[in-house]
């Protein structure tokens, strides 16, 4: 059946269910070492924490004996100072241990997370990756693993411990300074915590708006730097400038809003806090004219509030920065979820192949629901020969590829190779018994040795130099290989842009060597070279074909001209059938092909003398 017009929405995550969904990577079941620093880290904070509680009422005994007066006194004003700088000292002492105790923690939740994510990625179909912007991708990664480091600091280190001492300090309120102290300070509370989470909840919308901006901006650099020819080609410097230029200017237009928006949130915090502190210490001080507070409650009242804003004139950051983190673990979480519109079946076997046949079986297939590419496609490839698929653009020679990849699947029919529904095997399995030379052969950013030694299946193991080595001499790159300085260290540049076509191919085709695979793929393999390029590529593709079964799609009809069979397609239909003389005998679309291409040649020829 056709895939839905509309893809299902991605699962939605509210704040709760991300974080229900994070836990397990921040509690570790099989990690005994990293629960241990968690409960270390925690047992930290409330040391950390009852210290702090009592470095107010420390420096209000300082203040109360040096107001008594009289040298007998100085020892014990001096023993407070020092229980106060110890308060401190050890207030911080615990607050950085409980950093270091806990980073390994946050470090390897975030990796581990990130990795998830990034194999989630190579799980999903080519539909999934054709449809998004690489750059928007790898940017939700980003801003996902970066946030949730911070995001768990100020949940566990801000938040948590934030509302045991607003507990602590209103026990403590109540006990020295009575009820109307702690009610003005639960009621400024309340209002401040309000106030912060309304600005701050428009300020998301913003930052969201400002994010979506900067994915769009960092999407047009770099698709106008991966297409840097064409630009040139064009003359279009300007163009891409402009283009560019209107992104970065709708993002920075966003930033300035957040910006602006963040000193509003400031403004109104300092407002009510300041409100809180005039009240309270007009309160301590009428209270003292009463004889019923001391100089030192003044002080330890001003402490206390000074100490409860520090968290406090945070809370905007940290309120956005966790729900920042919680859209942006949601988002990756998303990734995580994306149905796999291609899967194993649960219990796959692995695909065996004795006899290296590949076969359609009345396949109907279409990348949209309402464009069928294949039209109940029939053929079969005998175990060891030469079959070259042609046709017109838009035949679908290319689909054939992909399914056989099993990089989709069709809607009805059936791909076997020897035999076997690659739908009922492993992914996994098929994929390794098959290589391929597509007609864009992209390296990696890397070595030429680390590109051919790619093609060997990880479950193999590495390819040893002798492989490497082996698989050049029978793509015919070794002498070249051998000529360069740096030899098969050398680097390719990104998608192997410091080599030139023919050189590309063939290490795309020692790659394929190095993997060894029964079945081989020729996509187009030379169509984008130069005639004598070509015919090298083409003598090395034909010694490289022997004793494999081969299928090679091709544009070119005189590049697949000694194939044993060719077939011929026309809009998803097989339409001819036959070797080269018996189709040319035929009269058919093979033929007309053939003889449209070979006048094409002529005139070129002609031209060129």
């Amino acid at each position: 059946m056709p895939p839905d017009a509309d893809p299902p929405e991605m699962q939605e995550y509210d704040g709760w269910a991300t974080l229900k969904r994070f836990l397990p990577y921040l509690w570790p079941r099989d990690r005994k070492d990293l629960r241990l620093r968690i409960v270390g880290a925690m047992a930290l904070v409330l040391l950390a924490k009852g210290v702090t509680l009592v470095t107010p009422l420390a420096m209000k005994q300082i203040v109360d004996t040096m107001a008594a007066g009289g040298n007998p006194l100085m020892w014990i004003a001096l023993s407070f100072v020092i229980a106060f700088v110890a308060a401190r000292f050890l207030s911080t002492a615990f607050d950085n241990t409980r950093n270091i105790v806990f980073e390994r923690v946050g470090q390897e939740a975030t990796q581990h997370l990130a990795e998830d994510t990034f194999a989630r990625l190579h799980q999903l179909s080519l539909r999934f990756h054709l449809s998004r912007r690489t750059g928007e991708v790898t940017k939700t990664i980003e801003r996902g693993t970066k946030s949730i480091d911070s995001m768990l600091y100020f949940l566990l280190f801000n938040i948590a411990p934030t509302i045991l001492e607003l507990i602590a300090v209103a026990v403590i309120f109540y006990t020295l300074f009575g009820l109307p102290l702690v009610i003005a300070t639960a009621i400024t509370v309340a209002i401040y915590i309000v106030a912060t989470r309304v600005i701050t909840e428009w300020r998301t919308a913003l930052r969201k708006q400002m994010n979506d901006l900067d994915g769009t901006a960092l999407a047009r650099a770099v698709d106008s730097l991966l297409n840097y020819e064409t630009v040139k080609y064009f003359g279009a410097e300007e163009r891409e400038r402009e283009r560019y230029g209107r992104a970065a200017g709708a993002y920075a237009e966003a930033a300035i809003k957040s910006e602006n928006s963040l000193g509003l949130l400031n403004i109104t915090q300092a407002l009510i806090m300041n409100g809180l502190m005039l009240f309270a210490l007009g309160f301590t001080v009428w209270q003292w004219s009463q004889g019923r507070l001391s100089v030192g409650d003044l002080v330890a009242v001003q402490t206390y509030l000074t100490q409860l804003f520090r968290p406090l004139d945070m809370l905007g950051m940290v309120y956005r920065t966790i729900r920042q983190g919680l859209i942006d673990m949601a988002a990756m979480f998303k990734l995580i979820d994306a149905d796999i519109e291609v899967a194993d079946v649960p219990g796959a076997p692995a695909l065996i192949v004795r006899r290296p046949t590949v076969a359609f079986e009345d396949v109907i297939f279409g990348y949209e629901p309402d464009r069928t590419i294949l039209h109940g496609l029939s053929f079969e490839v005998p175990a060891g020969a030469q079959v070259a698929i042609v046709g017109p653009s838009g035949a679908g020679k290319s689909t054939i590829a992909r399914l056989l990849f099993r990089f989709y699947d069709p809607w009805s029919g059936r791909v076997l190779i020897d035999g076997q529904d690659i739908s009922e095997v492993t992914q996994a399995s098929v994929r390794a018994a098959i290589g391929i030379v597509p007609q864009d052969s992209v390296l990696f950013n890397d070595t030429i040795g680390y590109n051919i030694a790619y093609g060997r299946p990880s479950a193999l193991g590495s390819a040893s130099d002798e492989d490497i080595v082996r698989a050049a001499r029978g793509a015919a790159i070794l002498p070249l290989i051998e000529r360069l300085p740096q030899g098969f260290a050398t680097e390719v540049g990104e998608r192997g842009l410091k080599l030139s076509g023919g050189e590309k191919q063939r290490v795309a085709i020692a790659r394929t060597l190095v993997k060894d695979p029964p079945i081989l793929v020729l996509d187009e393999a030379t169509s984008a070279l130069d005639s004598r390029t070509e015919q090298d590529i083409l003598a090395t593709l034909h010694r490289v074909s022997a004793h494999r079964t081969s299928l090679s799609i091709a544009h070119r009809l005189s590049t697949v001209a000694d194939a044993d069979q060719i077939l011929v397609l026309d809009q998803g239909r097989l339409a001819e059938q036959g070797s080269h003389p018996a189709l040319l005998r035929k009269g058919g679309l093979y033929a007309e092909m053939w003889n449209r291409q070979q006048s094409e040649s002529e005139i070129l020829g002609e031209a060129a003398e």
